[in-house]
């Protein structure tokens, strides 16, 4: 039971939840759909910094020949600076929830769905976007609620998720980021701001998604998606 990504170019699409089980327990007792403000106010991706503010004129109207020695002119090499890879995300903890499992850097597959780990209790990080810790963007893990042979997913107590909740991430480098659960919310697939969890700009996040809602037993897949975002604890 997983959330299938499908990326096509640049843009990662949410697609549809390939489930070959039968909803568990823990569906039939979820919890409140949200916590916190909306995700997609939470993860709405700026358009870009304002416009530096203006110096203004010059006060002698002369060019800047003012008498005040003008800075010396800073240059840098034209070849564009390549920014160093942070380390692969390697664990997922979130101790409020019971959740601790190994994390799997995927890529998409041939029909064009992000990769998730067949064992279900492990987790996909998105390896064609942020690692957690970047400067910028949204880093996203994603895995599966549930199996019918191999029972709850690492995932499944994700939509008991509450806004405060700390996750902390660790890589292979030995090193790890702690982040704050700012909302939960459970979309409908169709529904779910892809654009914006999938950020490669704008302030630094952490999104994890799963499936929720009600099991439709026709086309064996779960309705909806849960989305957690996570900001960084300073």
């Amino acid at each position: 039971m997983r959330p299938a990504v499908r990326v096509p170019v640049l843009l990662v699409v949410l697609g549809v939840l390939l489930v070959v089980g039968v909803p568990t327990t823990w569906l039939l007792t979820r919890p409140g759909t949200s916590e916190g403000p909306p995700v997609a106010e939470v993860v709405a991706n700026p358009s870009g910094p304002a416009d530096p503010p203006s110096a203004g004129p010059d006060p002698v109207g002369s060019g800047g020949s003012s008498g005040v020695p003008l800075p010396p002119v800073t240059t840098r090499p034209a070849t564009p600076q390549v920014a160093p890879a942070l380390p692969a995300p390697t664990r997922l903890a979130v101790p409020a929830l019971g959740i601790d499992a190994p994390v799997d850097a995927v890529g998409v597959e041939p029909d064009g769905n992000m990769t998730i780990p067949e064992d279900v209790s492990r987790v996909g990080w998105y390896r064609f976007g942020p690692a957690p810790g970047a400067p910028e963007g949204s880093a996203v893990l994603a895995g599966h609620v549930d199996d019918a042979e191999q029972g709850l997913g690492a995932m499944s107590p994700l939509a008991q998720a509450s806004v405060g909740d700390r996750v902390q991430v660790t890589d292979d480098a030995g090193g790890s980021t702690t982040w704050q659960v700012v909302a939960r919310e459970e979309f409908s697939k169709q529904s779910v701001p892809l654009a914006d969890l999938f950020a490669r700009s704008g302030p630094p996040r952490l999104v994890l998604i799963t499936c929720g809602g009600p099991f439709l037993a026709d086309v064996r897949s779960y309705e909806d998606n849960v989305v957690v975002v996570a900001e960084p604890v300073a």
